[in-house]
């Protein structure tokens, strides 16, 4: 526990965050991400971070060393693609119970289990997850992955982060620093090259860095390892011989990015995919870094025609939308980096930003933010359910943006609501990510159900019938009301 102590607390101090580094060093302890209150659920735990940012490696078996429900509420969270191995999909527990905690038969059954794993499967690795219970029992999950490494011939990662340490945002750095513990470095690839990137904090949702990926790889850019989207277990071993990397969500894993950089001088930072605008600089800026790092200058003439032909085709498909979503309202309830990526891809289009949430958000997001909406109104920490329903009922916004907790509040206020969270079914990212995003909401704020449920109920608009309702609870004055009533509306249903 001294171990995750000392991890935490170099979390908490993280030197690439802007906020930290303007602290006095008592303030600084305190981190730069606000702890959840002990024993709060909301927002997620540690170890939901922890999953969160290692599932996604596809090819690896993740096994939560824990009581079967730890598993059941963490499993396949985000909607993250693979385009080869599915073994990620599977769900490996040791289903501890009241027995084997009691008996202290914890240990013993994590190490059968990696064995069973490995004879089943035989994956490349296995990355082991502790939960609060076998945190608090005292199981010591590093010695047991250690022996079972040299006992099995197997890499097995401890990723120490159980929930009760802190947020899921902790958690997120805590999986950077297991990875860079047991698995960045481990093995040195035999075709390393001068165009060589990382991309960090990619999460591949609903396949994103698939139509990133084609424009990077036109250029004659390789990405040695996309963390954690779309993963493969020696793809990040390697990751310390790429030339260049992109942070994609620096809330989650910025302290990857820094100690890449200290350690193996691999430059980076911090960009989107989301937009037109922010794609091409993403562009430009890796093909800067790499010049840098020794590659032909002449790859920034080849990204400079790419971006002019690609952005000439979606600024044409765009158009056709243009004059249908020009001047309409939105609402964005997210955080983090599409806080200020999505907004800037929305304005590119003509369409007014009513209010963003900055909840998740880094100082360096909250300052792109006035940057580009020119009003800190328009940015809010935090917005209660009620306010949210209070804004949207009262038409102040056209569409929400948000994830699926809040979407029920749209529904209740009879306003358009598009996903734009991990449970997405949609890729939004790159050129023709932009086009997709474009495309559903005109189709959610044009669905003509929104015109049907806003009109109102028939009897709202007839006070006559209202009127003549008899204040009765009798049954027989009930039914003969009721007659009356459905003959008025068979006849007066039009005039509503």
């Amino acid at each position: 526990m001294s171990l995750l102590r000392a991890k935490i607390q170099d979390a908490f101090n993280e030197p690439a965050c802007e906020e930290n580094r303007g602290k006095d060093a008592k303030a600084r302890k305190k981190g730069c991400s606000k702890p959840l209150t002990p024993g709060a659920a909301a927002g997620g735990c540690a170890f939901d971070g922890a999953k969160i940012v290692l599932q996604p490696i596809t090819d690896v078996a993740h096994l939560i060393h824990a009581p079967l429900a730890c598993e059941g509420n963490s499993w396949d969270n985000r909607g993250a693609a693979s385009s080869g191995p599915t073994l990620w999909r599977t769900s490996f527990t040791t289903d501890l119970t009241e027995l084997d905690v009691v008996m202290g038969q914890g240990e013993r059954k994590l190490f059968k289990a990696i064995r069973e794993i490995k004879e089943a499967y035989g994956p490349p690795a296995i990355f082991v997850y502790p939960t609060c219970v076998t945190a608090l029992i005292g199981d010591d999950i590093e010695a047991v992955c250690k022996r079972a490494a040299e006992k099995f011939g197997l890499r097995v990662v401890p990723v120490n982060a159980p929930g009760f340490v802190g947020s899921k945002n902790l958690g997120n750095k805590l999986a950077g620093e297991a990875l860079l513990e047991h698995v960045i470095g481990t093995v040195e690839p035999d075709d390393a090259g001068p165009y060589d990137i990382n991309i960090l904090g990619e999460f591949n949702l609903s396949g994103e860095f698939w139509l990133v990926k084609p424009l990077l790889d036109r250029l004659g850019i390789r990405v040695r390892a996309c963390i954690p989207g779309d993963a493969r277990y020696f793809d990040i071993a390697c990751a310390h011989r790429a030339r260049a990397a992109m942070m994609v969500c620096s809330t989650a894993l910025i302290n990857l990015a820094r100690k890449m950089e200290q350690r193996w001088d691999i430059p980076f930072f911090e960009g989107s995919f989301y937009g037109i605008t922010d794609t091409s600089e993403a562009l430009r800026q890796i093909s800067q870094l790499l010049v840098k790092k020794g590659a032909d200058p002449e790859i920034l003439g080849r990204t400079e025609a790419l971006i002019a032909e690609e952005e000439a085709i979606a600024w044409k498909k765009l158009a056709a939308y243009r004059p249908r979503l020009e001047g309409k309202r939105v609402l964005l309830n997210t955080g983090g980096v599409k806080s200020w990526s999505v907004v800037h891809a929305l304005m590119e289009i003509g369409i007014e930003i009513v209010g963003t949430s900055v909840k998740k958000s880094t100082v360096e997001d909250k300052e792109r933010i006035k940057q580009i909406l020119k009003d800190d109104n328009h940015m809010f920490e935090q917005m209660a359910p009620r306010e949210l329903y209070a804004m949207l009922s009262e038409h102040k916004a056209d569409i929400m943006l948000s994830g699926g907790r809040t979407q029920f509040i749209a529904l209740k206020a009879k306003t358009p609501w598009l996903d734009i969270n991990q449970e997405r079914q949609h890729p939004y990212a790159g050129y023709d990510g932009m086009v997709e995003l474009v495309r559903q909401i005109d189709l959610a704020i044009h669905n003509p159900i929104w015109r049907q449920v806003r009109e109102p109920a028939p009897w709202d608009c007839q006070p006559a019938v209202r009127e003549e309702l008899p204040s009765t609870k009798s049954e027989t004055a009930t039914v003969q009301a009721l007659k009356k009533f459905a003959g008025t509306m068979a006849d007066d249903f039009g005039e509503c």
